[in-house]
């Protein structure tokens, strides 16, 4: 997959000297920490060309939805806490002022944990008050908002809580009546809350400077209870904004679908909100149909008759004729044939699916695999 070159420039200069952000009092005293060091090997075969923030999400890179939603909180200083393909990163990004943001990098050599990935940026952080955030979340959380309550309640680390319908899969975070936060606990069938952490931080420096540099670390099971065991003040900000951790191909299709709908809150969509993302370039037949929040990436060809339902179709891909396409995403270069069927998929980069597939279940094709027609079936042929 082909990263593209950057993201597009800034809004011109506001006529108040402001670059067209809505300010907010003291976010020059913030700066933000994006840890985008994973291998994001749950989303194999797409993260083997480019490292999971910077998949194409509703026609940007991931990462640029996230930047977009922080420079509108105003703050404009970030770090990324780049490993696997930083190279990428830099290469799209650059200093940042093509966003109006100021943006370094800190790489992380060898893994170490997430409290040592964020220990490892500590060099390029200038700012009292950090902002730390996982890459592969998409979120709705007001960025102000929980600013406010870092402030209001003088923590030295104050946690994103999100409240979800079902919390066994996680572990939860109870907090008492004020928003402290009391432990820190495991997944359990009968979880004593439903807020669990939303992997957004905001950190007074100096917890981050007390973080070991020399050893893997984890922020949860070790910097988070320890604070409280020190008795620190450690504060939950709850909300049930939208949520989605995109670790998952099922979760990524529908973030993006999400994005394009409005779902989901973003500054950086290429385009209007609506049922599909069409991006310039793309030929699509006019028997064809586009639905479901699907994006559609530039000089895609999709065929008469195609269906492409809630759906990510990366750069340069073919879409034969009457081949349909349902929450499965399509490699950049990828072909698919004639009628081929595809759900719940992820088909690599120039992948060559012949006339007449058929693919379910969370099956994945292989970056440059050639399947001939009709020889992969779920069901017997018609």
């Amino acid at each position: 997959m082909a990263v593209p070159s950057g993201p597009p420039a800034p809004p011109a200069t506001a006529t108040d000297g402001t670059d067209g952000a809505a300010s907010t009092p003291g976010t020059d005293e913030v700066q933000a920490a994006i840890l985008v060091g994973g291998q994001g090997t749950r989303l194999r075969p797409l993260t083997l060309s480019a490292a999971k923030p910077m998949l194409p999400t509703a026609g940007v890179p991931f990462l640029e939805h996230m930047l977009s939603r922080i420079k509108e909180a105003g703050i404009t200083k970030v770090v990324l806490g780049t490993s696997y393909k930083a190279e990428t990163f830099t290469e799209y990004f650059g200093d940042g002022s093509a966003m109006g943001m100021s943006i370094t990098y800190a790489v992380e050599e060898s893994p170490m944990g997430t409290g040592g990935a964020i220990r490892n940026v500590l060099s390029e952080l200038t700012a009292p008050t950090v902002m730390v955030f996982n890459g592969d979340v998409l979120s709705g959380l007001d960025l102000r908002a929980i600013l406010d309550t870092h402030r209001s309640r003088n923590a030295d680390v104050t946690l994103h809580l999100v409240q979800v319908p079902d919390p066994r899969a996680f572990g939860c975070v109870p907090t008492d009546p004020d928003g402290r936060v009391e432990a820190f606990l495991e997944k359990t069938e009968n979880p004593p809350t439903n807020q669990i952490n939303a992997g957004c931080y905001v950190f007074r420096r100096e917890v981050i400077e007390s973080i070991p540099d020399d050893r893997p670390v984890s922020v949860e099971r070790e910097t988070f209870p320890g604070l409280l065991a020190a008795g620190a003040p450690v504060y939950g900000h709850v909300d049930a904004t939208y949520w989605r951790d995109l670790g998952t191909p099922a979760a990524f299709v529908a973030g993006s679908a999400d994005l394009v709908t409005g779902l989901a809150p973003t500054g950086a969509l290429p385009g209007e909100i609506g049922d599909a993302l069409v991006l310039p370039g793309a030929a699509v037949a006019p028997t064809a149909r586009i639905s479901g929040g699907s994006t559609i990436g530039r000089d895609v060809v999709v065929g008469e008759d195609a269906v492409v339902d809630g759906s990510v179709v990366f750069d340069g891909a073919v879409i034969g004729a009457g081949a349909v396409i349902a929450r499965s995403v399509i490699g950049a270069g990828a072909t698919i044939g004639a009628g081929t069927d595809l759900a719940d998929t992820v088909i690599g980069d120039r992948a060559q699916l012949g006339a007449g597939c058929e693919l379910r279940a969370g099956a994945r094709v292989w970056p440059d695999a050639v399947i001939a027609d009709g020889a992969v079936r779920f069901s017997a042929p018609a």
